[in-house]
């Protein structure tokens, strides 16, 4: 028996002290971190808010557009640093996280202040003279404002990451493992909400792009709800055995756009497009007419309630990715359709309205049989009403993922390029 108990008992003590080294280095890395956060915190609050607050030379709402909740955050990360030095890490990450609200304040601001600062840096020359003397101080390390504001956001990846590493080496009969594991979760949510922030925002994006590819106003691109999907050259085949022409097509999740170029003679539209059909994806039909052998090109049909399109291509792989995105689309969207009918199925709505104004007419007539001496009674009814269909979730397509430490630097898109980010909702 001792012979079988000494390795055993030697394993499970090896791997104890694995966990005890990788632990104390993510705590010690997390300590480091955050105390170099909350320094830059403080450069924000202490040289941008409060003193654009004394100075006037911002209105109060402009403030709160650019700066958000970075003050509170501040606050409650000083807090967080207390407990982390002083080897409180569950603890402290579990008082932290009911504060959480103030990132996720920022999170859902950030493309908007980063539009009015902006606004700011182009019109207010005081504000522009004033962030470049600030940012020349020796405390900012030649960072820049636009930098800073975006640390919030940067910082809850590395949170996740970092109360991840812990987690996975804190025994799991400890009280601190269970406020780590309530701390991943209230993270990781937070995380999910800048990635579902972005997808909106790159989303947004590309839909501008393609209006301002548009000439005119007729077609309109930008709409509640609609992802951008794909762009590319496709040959539309016509029904009486014309050439094939090219067109642009734009694939959005709820339709498909064709185009035309227009005359690249034109001074201010050759490289613009002309809408010409919009064709809806709710009742459409996607199938290979030929391409399903590797031989060069296809043909697909796209088979639409009022009309039918033949597509053509000379590359094969194009081909399949138009088939692909374009029945992935399709089911999508009526799978989503699928969902609200059986919600609200204007069939069983009558039916059960029907059995309701029968079921009164029978007791009715029960009622008029025994209590005949009384005088007749007038019964009103109404038909029913039908519910209003139920918003489905937006659709998610773009990829995105984090990976944020000093050893695992991540990248979030530059918020700060100027462009409008409206529209964004999460």
């Amino acid at each position: 028996m001792s012979f079988l108990s000494g390795p055993s008992s030697s394993t499970i003590q090896e791997q104890r002290d694995r966990w005890e080294r990788k632990r104390t280095r993510t705590a010690k890395e997390l300590v480091k971190t955050e105390q170099q956060y909350c320094q830059q915190l403080e450069l924000v609050t202490t040289y941008f808010v409060e003193i654009l607050k004394a100075k006037g030379t911002l209105r109060q709402d402009i403030r709160e557009n650019i700066f958000s909740s970075i003050k509170a955050i501040h606050s409650i990360n000083q807090s967080l640093l207390v407990h982390l030095e002083n080897g409180y890490f569950g603890r402290g990450f579990d008082q932290f996280c009911p504060h959480l609200q103030h990132y996720n304040t920022y999170v859902d601001n950030i493309y908007n202040a980063s539009k009015v600062l902006g606004i700011q840096l182009k019109k207010n020359k005081t504000f522009r003279r004033f962030k470049k003397l600030q940012e020349a101080r020796p405390e900012f390390n030649n960072q820049r404002l636009e930098e800073l504001l975006q640390l919030p956001v940067l910082r809850i990846d590395q949170y996740k990451h970092f109360l991840q590493d812990l987690a996975a080496n804190t025994c799991p009969d400890t009280p601190e493992f269970e406020q780590l594991s309530r701390a991943v979760t209230a993270v990781c949510e937070v995380s999910q909400r800048i990635e579902n922030n972005t997808r909106r925002h790159e989303n947004h994006l590309q839909l501008c792009r393609v209006q301002k590819l548009l000439k005119g106003r007729s077609t309109k691109v930008l709409a509640a709800g609609r992802w951008y999907i794909r762009e590319g050259w496709l040959k539309v085949v016509p029904p009486k055995g014309k050439e094939a022409k090219p067109k642009m097509f734009f694939l959005f999740s709820d339709m498909l756009l064709q185009a035309k170029r227009c005359s690249q003679l034109h001074p201010s539209n050759g490289d613009k497009f002309t809408g010409q059909h919009m064709y809806p994806l709710q009742d459409c039909t996607v199938e290979k007419v030929f391409g399903h052998t590797k031989s060069r090109g296809g043909l697909l049909s796209l088979n639409f309630p009022k009309a039918k399109v033949l597509l053509m291509s000379s590359n094969q792989e194009d081909l399949n990715d138009w088939y692909q995105s374009l029945s992935s689309a399709v089911r999508k969207l009526q799978s989503k359709q699928t969902v609200v009918y059986q919600r609200d199925n204007p069939v069983h709505s009558a039916a059960a309205a029907a059995d309701a104004l029968s079921s009164s007419d029978s007791n009715a007539g029960r009622k008029r049989n025994l209590e005949a001496h009384k005088p007749p009674v007038e019964w009103e009814s109404s038909a029913p009403k039908r519910m209003k269909q139920s918003t489905a979730p937006e659709q998610r397509w773009f990829p995105f993922s984090r990976q944020y430490s000093n050893a695992r630097v991540g990248r979030i898109p530059d918020v700060w390029s100027g462009l409008d980010a409206t529209g964004m909702p999460s």
